[in-house]
C-alpha cells in the first residue's frame, strides 16, 4: 500500500493575466460627442503559499499538478472596471521548502503557522482610454493591455520540524525508541530498512514539558553515493537542535560507526555538524556492567554518551535528562538563535536533481500554456508602449 507521507511533489504554477482596459468612446442622445469612458481592466489572481500547522505531509499536493489563478476581467464601457481574479491558496505544512524546478534555485521556505508568502503575482489590469483623456486629446483611441501572467515549475520539499533528530544505521533500535519515549508507532521488525519514511514523536519530561522526535530511515556507509536509501531523508534533521546518534552495543567498533555517520553528514550538510551531538549505546541489555565499563573508555571523548535498552526500559530516563540539559544548554539556544538570523539555504544541485525526481516518480510532462491564453497575442505585442509604476 502506498504511503501516505508525502514530503516532495513537483508542481506548476501559474498567476492571472491582467485584463485589458476597454477602448470605448460614449455616444448617446443628445450627448454624440460624450467622450472616452473606457473602464481599466482587473488585476490577475496570485499564486500564495500559506503555512498551515494542520497538515504534517504534501499528500493533498500530490496529484494536484497543475495551479492556476483567475485571470482579470476586461473593462467595459461607461468606466466599469474588470472582475479582479481571484487568488489562489496553497496551503503547505510548517517547513515546506521552495525550489525552481528549472534551475534548482531556493525560492522560499515556509516556518510558521499562518506566514503567507507571494510565489507568482498577478498582473495588474490596464488602463482605459478614460485614464488617458488630456485637454488637447480629448477622445484618445487607445488603452492599455493587462500585464502578463507569471509561471513557474517548482518543487515543494518538506523538512519535518523537531527538536531532537535521531540518526544511525538500520536496525539500531531508532524506532523502538521512539516507540518507548513517544506514543508514535512506527514499524518495527527484524529486518535492515524497516523504517521507509520519517515519523514524529512528542516524548513527555518532567513537570508536563515535552519535546519532539524525529526517526528517520537508516542510512549505511556510502549513502552519499545513493547506496541503500541514500541521504534523501536527513533533509528531516537538517533543523533539529540536537542529533542523537545510536548505535547497537554488540557493534565490533563503536567510535567507528559513529565516525561513518558523522562522515556520511558532513557529505551531506557540513554545517549539521555545528549541531549538538548525544551518543546512546542501544540494546545495552545484552551487555553486562563489566563490559560496559570496557566500552566506556572507548567512546569519543567530546559528547554525552548514554547506555539504553528501549526494549528492557534500561537508562531511559538518564537519556530524556541528558536529551533535556542539552536541548536547553545557553550554548544550543544561542546557536538556534543565530543560525535563525544567518540561516542560508543552498540551491539545489542539479547533477543530482534529475536523479531526485526519478526517485520521487516525478516527470517532465507537463503543459505550460492552455490555448486560451494565446487570445491576447495582440494586446501583449503592443504591451512594451506602455509603463507601469510599480506600487
Amino acid at each position: 500500500m502506498e504511503s501516505n507521507f508525502v514530503d516532495y511533489v513537483k508542481i506548476y504554477c501559474r498567476s492571472g493575466k491582467g485584463g485589458r482596459g476597454s477602448m470605448h468612446l460614449r455616444h448617446v442622445k443628445y450627448n454624440p460627442n460624450g467622450g472616452p469612458d473606457g473602464g481599466d481592466g482587473g488585476k490577475g489572481g496570485s499564486i500564495i503559499l500559506r503555512g498551515n500547522h494542520n497538515y504534517w505531509t504534501l499528500l493533498h499536493l500530490k496529484y494536484e499538478r497543475h495551479i492556476f489563478a483567475e485571470h482579470g476581467g476586461n473593462g467595459g464601457k461607461d468606466k466599469c472596471h474588470g472582475t479582479d481574479g481571484k487568488d489562489v491558496y496553497i496551503d503547505v505544512p510548517c517547513g515546506t521548502v521552495v525550489y525552481d524546478a528549472e534551475t534548482g534555485k531556493y525560492v522560499c521556505d515556509i516556518t510558521y503557522d499562518g506566514q503567507e508568502i507571494v510565489l507568482l503575482k498577478g498582473g495588474r489590469g490596464g488602463l482605459g482610454n478614460f485614464q488617458f483623456r488630456t485637454a488637447t486629446n480629448q477622445a484618445p483611441r487607445y488603452a492599455q493591455p493587462g500585464e502578463p501572467m507569471q509561471e513557474m515549475t517548482i518543487i515543494l520539499e518538506l523538512k519535518l520540524l523537531a527538536d531532537v533528530g535521531l540518526v544511525g544505521f538500520p536496525n539500531a533500535g531508532k524506532s523502538t525508541l521512539l516507540s518507548s519515549l513517544s506514543n508514535a508507532r512506527p514499524k518495527i521488525a527484524n529486518y535492515p530498512f524497516t523504517t521507509m519514511e520519517p515519523s514524529l514523536g512528542i516524548v513527555g519530561y518532567r513537570d508536563n514539558k515535552s519535546f519532539v522526535m524525529a526517526d528517520i530511515p537508516g542510512i549505511i556507509e556510502g549513502a552519499a553515493e545513493g547506496k541503500g536509501l541514500g541521504l534523501r531523508f536527513l533533509r528531516h534533521i537538517e533543523r533539529n537542535s540536537l542529533l542523537l546518534f545510536m548505535v547497537p552495543g554488540d557493534t565490533d567498533d563503536i567510535k567507528r560507526e559513529y565516525e561513518i555517520l558523522l562522515n556520511e553528514l558532513r557529505q551531506f550538510n557540513p554545517d549539521m555538524l555545528e549541531k549538538h551531538r548525544v551518543l546512546a549505546i542501544t540494546k545495552c541489555d545484552l551487555l553486562d556492567d563489566e563490559l560496559v565499563e570496557m566500552l566506556r573508555e572507548t567512546l569519543p571523548d567530546d559528547l554525552p554518551c548514554v547506555f539504553i535498552s528501549a526494549v528492557a526500559n534500561k537508562g531511559l530516563d538518564e537519556l530524556k535528562d541528558v536529551l533535556w540539559r542539552e536541548l536547553n544548554a545557553e550554548s544550543n539556544k544561542l546557536a538556534a538563535v543565530m543560525a535563525e538570523d544567518t540561516l542560508v539555504h543552498r540551491d539545489k544541485d542539479m547533477a543530482r536533481f534529475a536523479e531526485e525526481l526519478a526517485d520521487e516518480g516525478e516527470d517532465d510532462d507537463i503543459e505550460y500554456v492552455d490555448e486560451d491564453d494565446i487570445e491576447d497575442i495582440e494586446d501583449y505585442e503592443d504591451y512594451e508602449d506602455f509603463e507601469y509604476e510599480e506600487d
